[in-house]
């Protein structure tokens, strides 16, 4: 039995499989810097005039290596939505278990736009492109796909046990996020550039008025006859 105030064996164990190893940071790491370098060209050139060997040189990585971590130049350009969209699904995991779910999500949404590291802004650039190239809408559907599973799987976490979901997590992922991409849609539509994002306080604004309008209800009564 492990002394009170002294982790223990199980816990110690736990804890140092969160922490990835050296192998795998070198992975995170070669993957980031593909993907920065795709999002990179693609916003300087256009993404039609980007090929993966411009992509794997302006990464300083071989060709072959860009491969193991992307099929194609398109999923690289678009890995920037995708890993903004893991930082959300993590940060709604990370909310106080007494928080409601769309309280919750408002929270992490707001969080991983606003925090100004590296993945948030490429979260906001990818997305400013993908609105503006058709191509790369297939790439961003796959994005939103894995997203909205993993939020759902999320969702059924934070409810309490046996409370037989049914439908619900599935359901209000789709909404929800279905709410946030129109919320930042709208957002990115008055922008001319990629680095030109308007106040974080309007997404704010957006994002209240969205989950209220989810929150209340989406019924409503048709028009009186005439």
């Amino acid at each position: 039995m492990a002394r009170r105030g002294t982790p223990s064996t199980g816990a110690l164990t736990a804890a140092a499989a969160a922490v990835p190893g050296r192998r795998e940071r070198r992975k995170q790491a070669t993957r980031a810097a593909l993907r920065a370098a795709a999002l990179r060209l693609a916003l300087r050139h256009g993404v039609e005039n980007v090929t993966v060997e411009r992509i794997a040189a302006e990464a300083d990585i071989a060709v072959r290596t860009f491969f193991n971590y992307f099929a194609s130049k398109e999923e690289a350009v678009v890995a920037g939505a995708a890993a903004g969209a893991e930082a959300l699904i993590a940060a709604f995991r990370a909310r106080p278990a007494g928080e409601s779910v769309l309280r919750a999500l408002r929270q992490a949404v707001l969080q991983v736009i606003d925090q100004g590291d590296a993945v948030s802004r490429e979260y906001v650039r990818a997305l400013w492109l993908i609105g503006r190239t058709p191509s790369l809408l297939p790439y961003q559907l796959a994005v939103l796909a894995a997203q909205e599973k993993a939020l759902a799987e999320a969702i059924a976490e934070r409810l309490p046990p046996g409370d037989g979901h049914g439908i619900y997590p599935a359901l209000c992922a789709a909404t929800a996020l279905t709410a946030l991409r129109v919320v930042l849609d709208r957002w990115l539509a008055h922008v001319t550039g990629p680095d030109d994002a308007p106040p974080v306080a309007v997404l704010r604004e957006e994002v209240d008025r969205a989950l209220a309008e989810l929150a209340a209800g989406l019924d409503r009564p048709g028009t009186a006859d005439r």
